[in-house]
């Protein structure tokens, strides 16, 4: 590394590195083979979910079980459940119904390798496997039934119409109607937020984490995942297209609604920033255990700069 003040960086990179293998190797164990029959539904399930991503939301989820004194691999079902229902959510994204998209982490997406029918059945049985990964209690013995219950519910809600799925439906609507902040925080917070809150309250609560340890941790969540999203935005006006493995303008060619549109990109990278600040302080009552989730709250606004 160039500095000692990236040092954090490249120990962060260690840590998403192996956290991301552990992810994928377990998600490989869970699947079904793509030599299954009938085989076209297993081999697009697991195109996309093998397609790259840097497995932030199962991470999160082994970050936020380690920083309250929880065993990460203990909580891998889990993790791997919400790659899943993301990876579904990517699909149905990227349909032509949707945003219409023809690339997704640098290959084409799933409806323009295998057709729209058997991409949206892709997403379908992703969102359903991963129901049934997480309610499998054999794979999580040492972690009591009545945690993993909540954690089903949590995720269920944050996946629904109370969460992803509603901001995706405004998200949607808002590219013909007003232009206001209340709409985008709404989408933002639904659409990609509630399921990053979603992630580490589904680490910690697995962990044992106490009612205190979890809402401040939920705290983290929302400042990360709505800065997240303002990252996304900031990339989408001036990322590298190659680097991304995705266009970049559509959401400006499609009128959405985005922090750039509607503040401009430097008051964007200025709430950015106080909103991973607000992260950070969130953490002030964790020690050690919480490093990891304190570094990503950085690499999250690094993604934006």
């Amino acid at each position: 590394m160039k500095t000692a003040n990236n040092r954090m960086d490249f120990l962060l990179s260690d840590y998403l590195g192996v956290r991301k293998e552990l992810v994928d190797a377990a998600m490989n164990e869970a699947l079904p083979h793509e030599t299954n029959y009938p085989p076209a539904i297993f081999q697009a399930v697991r195109y996309s979910l093998f397609a790259g991503g840097k497995r932030l939301r199962p991470i999160l989820c082994m970050a936020a079980a380690e920083a309250v004194g929880g065993d990460s691999r203990a909580v891998l079902p889990v993790a791997c459940a919400l790659e899943m229902i993301h990876t579904y959510s990517l699909i149905h994204d990227d349909l032509p119904a949707m945003d219409d998209d023809d690339l997704r982490r640098g290959q084409p997406t799933s409806h323009k390798v295998f057709g729209e029918a058997v991409a949206i059945l892709a997403g379908d049985a992703l969102l359903t496997e991963a129901f049934a990964l997480m309610s499998a209690a054999e794979r999580m013995p040492q972690i009591p039934p009545d945690r993993i219950l909540s954690v089903i519910h949590e995720i269920a809600r944050a996946a629904g119409f109370w969460g992803m799925v509603g901001g995706q439906v405004l998200d949607m609507q808002a590219e013909a109607g007003p232009v206001n902040e209340e709409t985008l925080l709404y989408i933002h917070t639904h659409k990609t937020g509630a399921m990053i809150v979603a992630s580490v309250r589904a680490g910690a609560i697995l962990a044992g984490a106490q009612t205190g340890e979890v809402e401040a941790i939920a705290d983290y969540g929302r400042n990360v995942g709505l800065a997240f999203q303002i990252a996304d935005d900031i990339l989408n006006v001036e990322g590298d297209r190659a680097a991304l493995g995705k266009g970049t303008g559509s959401d400006a060619e499609r009128g959405k609604l985005t922090f750039p549109h509607l503040l401009g990109i430097e008051a964007s990278r200025t709430r950015m920033a106080d909103l991973v600040a607000r992260a950070q302080s969130a953490l002030r009552g964790f020690d050690q255990r919480a490093k990891p989730l304190r570094a990503i709250a950085r690499y999250v606004i690094e993604r934006g700069m």
